[in-house]
């Protein structure tokens, strides 16, 4: 499945409340997609406590990174872009700092 097919069939699933305002449904999928990496975060702190093993848990990992996907395409939609221009900005990025061997470190600009 294609990126840009992934959030079409998505976005058919959000239901965008005309009464709030842009700012309002960023702010809200921001949450969201806050509240979803938290649950993957749980996910791998019960493996590294010793309370599932780490194969047992691919497919609870699974669903996580799929509902962190929504959350991605939905605000993709919500600033007038698309996963595929996303995904190729960051991919770019991601290119641009192993080229200088900057991949390592912190900053969004280095």
């Amino acid at each position: 499945m294609h990126l840009s097919d992934y959030q079409a069939k998505a976005l058919k699933t959000y239901k965008v409340n005309d009464t709030h305002s842009q700012m309002e449904r960023m702010a809200r999928l921001a949450l969201g997609l806050c509240g979803e990496s938290g649950e993957l975060a749980e996910k791998i702190k019960k493996v590294m406590r010793g309370d599932q093993e780490l194969g047992a848990s691919y497919q609870a990992i699974e669903k996580e990174l799929g509902d962190i996907l929504w959350y991605c395409a939905v605000m993709s939609f919500e600033i007038i872009t698309n996963l595929d221009r996303v995904a190729q900005i960051n991919l770019d990025k991601l290119s641009d700092r192993d080229d200088r061997g900057m991949i390592k470190g912190s900053g969004d600009e280095r």
